[in-house]
Formats: structure tokens, C-alpha cells, sequence
């Protein structure tokens, strides 16, 4: 279980009302990111939920139940996190930037060259052009997602091309839901269709260097019910 000196404030407001819990920020942006939900034990500080949670002001059970259609703890933190915001402090905040940004030169460097003399970035002018750039890191989004906006901030700047890899995609059409999004956040969809058995068929440009990790995500969300094919 999180202190409540290292938690942070999940939030939403719905039907007037503000809920708040106290959760695990590492915990709550994973699930923010599509992750599994963790036990209810480990996510919170305080089993409870809060119209003002600096304030120790508990939501009455009716009001939960009238909003949320039952008074389970865990139910109601996973609408909380799932649709709600969750409330960082200024050190967090820049904590998960920062490793954001690491992760994210470290995917630049990886995965681009300078198509002028077809060589690789170093790390370290990487960083500096994003600087130059004043590129911001969004501390909620995966870096795979960020990384076509960084691009398009950074070529005025360096001349830079990330190697992209062609995939098809073939999966039944009850992972489209939890799938299409994650799909998107890597790369860009170039074709898209729905087969007469209803299976979902998908052509997506993503930069080489993710392969591994896109193949993962598949088949966690999938739960290994999908078929690839590399194209180039």
C-alpha cells in the first residue's frame, strides 16, 4: 500500500459531484496507459473515496450509489482513473518527465539518422535539439505516442529520418475496442477493414526500433489471438 505522503489524487467530477482517491502515481499512470488494473490494496492509500480528499470529507454511501451504481471500491476507482484526471504534484510532475524524455532520446537515437550522410544521432545532440525545440513532455502518454510530434518539432532543427517498418494486423473483432487506440499510439494506420466473419484487418507504419514492443502489446491485448506479417 502507497503512504499517503507519496500518493496523489485521483479526481472526477460527474453529476455535480467530485470524487477523489488517494493512489499510487506510478500504479494509476499505468492504468492511465492501458495497463492492468493492480489490487485494490497496493493502489490506495486510503480505502475510501473522498468528495475532498485534502479534507478528509468522505462521499456517503448513497451518493456513490446513486452515481456510480454501487458502493464497491473497486469499481468505482477504476471509473475514477479510467475517466477522471489524475492530480500531480510539481516534483512528480517533472520526476516523470524526465524519465519520459530519456526514454524517448534513447528511441531517437535508436531509430533515426541524419538521411544527409546516413548516420545516426548521438543521444546528446538529440537532447539538444529538443531543448532548442522546447519540445514538452506530456508525463501521461507512452513515449511511442509522443514520438511523431517530436519528429516534426525537430526537423527544422537537425535533419533527422526514423527507419519505419509496415505491418498487417488480423484479429477478431472483440479486441478491436481495447486495441485500435494502442494500435494508433505507435504509429499510423494506412489501411483498414473488416472481413465477412468479422475479424478486424489493419495495415500500420510504426518506426522499425518498436517492433518488439508493438508485438508485445498485441499480444497482451489480445492475449495472443492475432496475426502479423511484416510487409518491408
Amino acid at each position: 500500500m502507497v503512504s499517503l505522503d507519496d500518493a496523489v489524487i485521483a479526481r472526477l467530477d460527474r453529476d455535480g459531484e467530485r470524487f477523489e482517491i488517494f493512489v499510487d502515481p506510478d500504479l494509476a499512470h499505468s492504468v492511465k496507459e492501458g495497463g492492468p488494473f493492480p489490487e485494490i490494496s497496493d493502489m490506495l492509500a486510503v480505502e475510501d473515496v473522498f468528495l475532498d480528499a485534502h479534507k478528509g470529507d468522505r462521499a456517503p454511501s448513497d451518493l456513490l450509489k446513486k452515481v456510480f451504481h454501487s458502493t464497491d471500491i473497486e469499481t468505482i476507482s477504476r471509473a475514477i482513473l479510467e475517466k477522471g484526471e489524475i492530480q500531480l504534484t510539481t516534483e512528480q510532475r517533472k520526476r516523470m518527465q524526465e524519465e519520459k524524455r530519456k526514454k524517448i532520446v534513447a528511441l531517437l537515437a535508436k531509430n533515426c539518422i541524419n538521411p544527409t550522410n546516413k548516420t545516426p544521432h548521438p543521444p546528446a545532440r538529440i537532447e539538444l535539439a529538443m531543448e532548442e525545440a522546447k519540445i514538452n513532455i506530456d508525463p501521461f502518454k507512452s513515449p511511442e505516442s509522443q514520438i511523431n510530434s517530436i519528429l516534426k518539432a525537430l526537423r527544422p532543427i537537425i535533419p533527422i529520418r526514423m527507419e519505419m517498418a509496415q505491418i498487417a494486423i488480423k484479429t477478431k473483432a472483440s479486441h478491436y475496442g481495447k486495441l485500435v487506440g494502442e494500435v494508433r499510439s505507435f504509429g499510423r494506420v494506412l489501411k483498414e477493414e473488416w472481413t465477412k466473419t468479422g475479424e478486424w484487418i489493419c495495415l500500420v507504419e510504426i518506426p522499425a526500433g518498436l517492433q518488439i514492443d508493438f508485438f508485445d502489446m498485441l499480444n497482451s491485448r489480445t492475449h495472443g489471438e492475432v496475426e502479423t506479417k511484416l510487409l518491408n
